[in-house]
């Protein structure tokens, strides 16, 4: 299993937020719309209280 119970709860608990309109970013403030960025913002949150959540992955620049 890729996620713990722990993070699930927190991404069906953001995405209810979301939907009501109630999630916010970080950052500016400003509401949540994106599905994406609410799942990012649950995982993080999860992350951060010790959930099993795997690493986020590192951007890697193709050289050219």
């Amino acid at each position: 299993m890729k996620y713990g119970k722990k993070a699930q709860r927190k991404v069906r608990q953001v995405m209810r937020e979301r939907k009501r309109g109630t999630l916010r970013s970080g950052g500016s403030g400003k509401k949540v719309t994106s599905r994406k960025q609410a799942i990012a913002i649950a995982l993080s949150e999860a992350r951060r209280s010790g959930a099993k959540v795997p690493r986020k992955r590192k951007s890697s620049r193709r050289k050219k």
